[in-house]
């Protein structure tokens, strides 16, 4: 199985409409998740990494209006609204419930993926801007980062890094615990929004070239790990 852009919960009563979203949504590269009522899709939020939700409002148990509301206590992932219920006060409701977008039905795949792309990279880079902590020297165990004097020693050796290598440590090791999407590595290093899986291939190329520099056995790293399904983690663990 390959790597995802992000992981989708469409949310509908509709078994057409669900089939529909979830073949193109699969087909152009995102894991999606599926629920038909607002019960299901709130355990599935709390068991799953889910980036994005797309919701209708008129879905049993839980009315999506409550499901926004229930998802924006702890989570500011984007939700869209998919929803045959036109006019004004809806898309207050929708707003003030706390969707990101308020998409009336029927609309255009192709449109559907732009609002959803846009939205991820909003997110993401919104997330992103967040997550770097203020420290200049970083220690983990026999590794020794000083972002400062941009110089990196494993067992008391001083590795040499190009500036990409280094760049790309750096983001690391700052959000050590986290993980890191392709997508926000090729953000934050090369400043590009990939737009095909094929783009964030040269994240893969040169997290393999830090670890041979990095990591005792680079096919088991200490170090740098495969978040699977989404992109890396620097561990934090064991040091």
């Amino acid at each position: 199985m390959g790597t995802y852009k992000s992981n989708i919960l469409i949310v509908d009563s509709e078994t057409s409409v669900r089939q529909l979203l979830a073949k193109r949504f699969i087909y152009i590269g995102y894991k999606v998740f599926l629920s038909t009522n607002g019960t299901e899709a709130l355990k599935i939020i709390n068991r799953e990494n889910i980036n994005l939700v797309i919701l209708d409002i008129l879905i049993p148990k839980i009315d999506g209006y409550e499901v926004c509301r229930q998802i924006r206590k702890s989570l500011h992932i984007p939700i869209i609204i998919l929803t045959a219920l036109d006019g004004f006060t809806n898309r207050i409701m929708g707003r003030e419930s706390g969707a990101n977008d308020f998409i009336i039905k029927p609309v255009s795949l192709k449109e559907l993926e732009i609002i959803v792309s846009y939205n991820l990279r909003q997110y993401n880079f919104q997330r992103i801007k967040k997550l770097p902590i203020q420290q200049e020297i970083f220690y983990f165990g026999s590794l020794i980062v000083n972002l400062t004097k941009q110089q990196v020693f494993i067992n008391n050796r001083q590795l040499l890094l190009t500036k990409i290598e280094f760049s790309l440590l750096k983001l690391l090791v700052q959000n050590a615990g986290r993980k890191l999407s392709r997508a926000i590595i090729l953000d934050n290093i090369w400043g590009y929004t990939p737009e095909r899986d094929i783009d964030t291939r040269i994240v893969d190329v040169h997290i393999s070239r830090l670890r041979s520099k990095l990591e005792k056995n680079p096919k088991n790293p200490d170090f740098i790990l495969t978040a699977r399904g989404i992109g890396y983690v620097f561990q934090t663990l064991n040091f």
